[in-house]
């Protein structure tokens, strides 16, 4: 059986690309974690501010440790989007920590911070915990977004407002986050 990556952003999942035997059924259910999840999905919640120089360099390492593994991310930037801090505040909260970046997912469990995907990538736990996660090529870039996984609302243009023709009135985009941004269609999931 010849190895094959899905092409994708920056580690980013597609409904159609994985590397599963013809035969191989996953169960579709919702994991307690991580509601948009599915079995072995690969969730790393990052920033891309460099305001913190630690904290953006471990970002930048696990980030780099998952391209080593060659699986699909999907990569949360919580600077990018509120909601995602929003989801990560409450992950951890209801496990009793304190937030902070990176934060490793995979199949809805939570596996932790920089230091423990250092640990397990050290001790060769980290390649048993991602088998079964979908491949992905390391090298593709996304021509919609070029990498950043986001792209200016369509239905704003990004700025936020949309006007009401039949109200005659200006009224907040509900399809775009605060920044006037939707998540890249063509490389997200």
């Amino acid at each position: 059986m010849p190895f094959h990556f899905a092409r994708s952003l920056t580690y980013h999942h597609h409904q159609g690309h994985r590397l599963l035997p013809p035969a191989a059924k996953w169960r579709r259910h919702q994991l307690a974690d991580e509601p948009r999840a599915r079995p072995k999905a690969v969730v790393l919640y990052t920033t891309s501010l460099r305001g913190v120089r630690r904290t953006f360099a471990d970002c930048s390492a696990v980030r780099a440790i998952l391209r080593g593994f060659r699986v699909a991310v999907d990569e949360r930037d919580v600077s990018m989007d509120a909601a995602f801090r929003r989801e990560l505040q409450s992950l951890l909260a209801s496990r009793g920590r304190a937030f902070s970046l990176p934060q490793l997912l995979v199949g809805g469990r939570l596996v932790g911070g920089a230091d423990e995907v250092r640990q397990l990538h050290e001790s060769g736990q980290l390649r048993r915990l991602l088998d079964g996660a979908a491949g992905q090529d390391p090298a593709y870039v996304c021509d919609g977004c070029g990498g950043v996984r986001f792209v200016p609302c369509t239905a704003c243009g990004g700025g936020r407002k949309v006007f009401i023709e039949e109200e005659d009135r200006v009224q907040r985009c509900g399809d775009c986050n605060e920044n006037g941004l939707v998540r890249c269609p063509n490389c997200c999931s």
